[in-house]
């Protein structure tokens, strides 16, 4: 009787923990979240169609250039999680490649590596042999696709010129498709 007791307790605690973390107009560590200028309520920051993307700054596979996504943008951008492991990531490639090359003067296109469950070896080789040209980063922590809740491979997000998320995208899609998603956003 005093274990379910005890144990009814633990689980009141927690839930009143979960409701005020959560409660709207606090962010995850129960702080306020400030409403941004010329607005009533500040924009929601995740990895959903109509929020703002989350920031975050990655350095490139060689290590020699670190690539910052979060705000207001010079070009549109695709966000592509991807691991060397991964056979739709392979199929994936070559439309990655189209895409980039035809509007690489409006587009950018940024391949995080999932590092913490692949290798740099895996991904140099990766790159070596798909002849990729966009910038490759490396999510060595696993952060960044946790932040975009990454759960399986490939996954992409096309974020338009305000670092909104205009599309959250699963697996391989046909190169129409792709076409048809970025007519939002160039």
């Amino acid at each position: 009787m005093r274990r379910n007791i005890v144990i009814l307790g633990a689980v009141l605690i927690a839930l009143a923990a979960i409701v005020a973390f959560n409660w709207p107009g606090q962010d995850r560590k129960g702080e306020e979240v400030k409403a941004s200028a010329g607005s009533s309520q500040a924009m929601e920051t995740a990895p959903k169609q109509g929020a703002l993307a989350p920031s975050f700054e990655l350095a490139s596979i060689d290590g020699a250039t670190n690539y910052k996504v979060g705000g207001k943008r010079d070009k549109a951008l695709i966000i592509n999680f991807w691991a060397s492991w991964c056979g739709p990531c392979d199929m994936e490639a070559p439309d990655l490649i189209k895409l980039y090359d035809k509007y690489k003067d409006r587009l950018d296109l940024y391949a995080v590596n999932e590092t913490k469950y692949d290798t740099v070896r895996g991904a140099k080789d990766f790159v070596k042999e798909k002849e990729l040209t966009f910038p490759v980063l490396m999510d060595k922590t696993g952060k960044v696709g946790d932040d975009y809740k990454v759960y399986s491979y490939p996954i992409s997000f096309i974020v338009d010129r305000d670092g909104v998320v205009r599309h959250r995208i699963e697996g391989v899609q046909p190169i129409a498709d792709w076409e048809n998603m970025l007519k939002d956003v160039l």
